[in-house]
């Protein structure tokens, strides 16, 4: 398990939500087939078709936030609200696509907001439960530095006929490029330093539980989490707003980054 500031335990909100991530996701794989995992069971909150392994984690998570007082935003069951100060947004299983087929590529991941502002972090690799976890504004981990595109290793979202461009100009300015079909992992490898960068390259796909994490894991690592198109990231209970995240280990990266995207 990785320690988040090296010193200070994580959250317990989020330490309750994800072993009880880790937990539904480790009997749905038991129990099902990988075409029983991937089936279409429901329409998310967010507009985007459930997989049966997404309501499986994302049922166990709710009970589990709910149950210490705190209200829920989550993509399929949307907002579950306990009349409480404190929000935990979570992705019970990033990497759907991932997890269902048997690709060990997949986090749960969950942010604490207090009144609409985020405080507390933790992504949770399901694979092998490793753990990053943050607090706002005191320090953990530490970014790779980079300051440049050139050389940098990028993971990206795979791209798509409206932001083909853009993804390519990216691809070639950097030195190495990875889809891992894992945004919250990724921002986690950006904020630890393993990766230089992180983006959708302006295809506006990310939602807020894609990004939620991001906003105190890579902050609290000396990096910075950006929308592409200068949109600010905020919480806020219309799972409909997409953003295209740029995370980047420096504020130099981020604004390349961003004028690669936009590039006329």
């Amino acid at each position: 398990m990785s320690a988040g500031d090296r010193g200070n335990p994580p959250h317990p909100v989020l330490a309750a939500a994800a072993d009880a991530a880790l937990g539904a996701y480790r009997d749905a794989i038991r129990r099902h087939t990988p075409a029983q995992l991937a089936e279409h069971v429901l329409d998310g909150a967010d507009g985007t078709p459930s997989m049966h392994i997404d309501v499986l984690v994302e049922d166990a998570v709710i009970d589990a936030v709910t149950a210490l007082g705190a209200n829920v935003l989550s993509e399929e069951r949307g907002w579950v609200d306990r009349s409480s100060a404190l929000t935990v947004v979570i992705d019970p299983v990033d990497g759907t696509a991932n997890a269902a087929s048997g690709v060990p590529v997949s986090c749960f991941s969950g942010a604490v907001a207090v009144d609409g502002v985020f405080t507390h972090a933790l992504t949770s690799w399901l694979h092998t439960d490793d753990r990053w976890w943050a607090q706002a504004g005191v320090p953990s981990y530490r970014t790779s530095g980079r300051r440049a595109a050139e050389g940098a290793a990028v993971s990206l979202l795979r791209p798509h006929d409206r932001n083909w461009e853009a993804w390519s100009r990216v691809a070639r300015a950097a030195g190495r490029i990875r889809v891992l079909g894992c945004s919250t992992m990724d921002a986690a490898l950006v904020a630890t330093g393993a990766i230089d960068a992180f983006a959708d390259a302006g295809s506006d796909t990310h939602r807020l539980m894609d990004l939620a994490a991001a906003a105190v894991l890579v902050p609290a690592a000396g990096g910075v989490l950006v929308d592409a198109h200068g949109r600010p990231f905020e919480l806020d209970l219309d799972l409909t707003r997409r953003w295209s995240g740029v995370v980047a280990a420096t504020p130099e990266l981020a604004d390349e980054m961003c004028a690669l995207i936009n590039l006329a």
